[in-house]
């Protein structure tokens, strides 16, 4: 079943509104999948970004599709291929590091609620006019931080946002402030060294202070 982009952007808004910290996860080990996925869920945490950056990716996707209150997308989509990859395996959206019209028309064919990548406001603009309000703004860090997705806002404030690249427990907050923003996306919430220590209640611990940066 196909997809317009308008409500391919008004269901990542709705996943992107689940918690203020998507987690976004690079898992070398399958056997990761699940525990990993109930920890961050347990701690308030449910909306997952898998990224296809390991050979063990799409099975992780799949595993973690079947965990209960999480929402599992994959991550680093960028050709009609992958997007294709993501389905079968289960994913419930997807994520770009940018985008392009191929990339676009194969995830509105498949029905896959895609969230875009835009670093500028000429590439907001862009996916803007073809329908797409919700997008990633990436890498966020490197395109200016929050003082530069703050000053892409005052012109286009009907486009809303995830930050992602480079977002920590220190800045996450500033951008959480912005109107603009509804959610960021990280990494810190599962780290290497807890993940491959099978150290569940930790990333647990890390989820729920992610979750709670939105507080007040």
């Amino acid at each position: 079943m196909s997809i317009t982009p308008k409500n391919a952007s008004a269901r990542t808004l709705e996943i992107c509104q689940m918690a203020p910290i998507v987690p976004v996860l690079v898992v070398h080990d399958i056997a990761h999948a699940r525990p990993l996925a109930e920890a961050l869920v347990a701690g308030g945490l449910p909306a997952l970004e898998v990224t296809l950056r390991t050979p063990a990716a799409l099975d992780v996707i799949r595993e973690m599709a079947s965990v209960r209150g999480g929402v599992v997308g994959a991550g680093t989509l960028v050709t009609p291929e992958d997007v294709a990859a993501a389905v079968e395996a289960g994913a419930q959206f997807g994520v770009s590091p940018g985008a392009t019209d191929r990339l676009l028309d194969t995830c509105e064919a498949a029905g896959l609620p895609m969230l875009p990548g835009a670093a500028t406001a000429s590439e907001a603009m862009r996916l803007l006019e073809r329908g797409y309000d919700m997008l990633k703004f990436f890498p966020a860090e490197a395109s200016g931080g929050a003082p530069a997705l703050k000053a892409i806002g005052a012109p286009l404030p009907q486009i809303s946002f995830c930050p992602t690249g480079g977002i920590s427990p220190e800045n996450a907050k500033t951008y959480l402030s912005l109107p603009n923003v509804v959610c960021a996306g990280g990494s810190w919430v599962a780290p290497a060294d807890l993940v491959a220590a099978g150290d569940w209640d930790g990333i647990t611990k890390l989820a729920k202070a992610a979750r709670a940066l939105a507080a007040g």
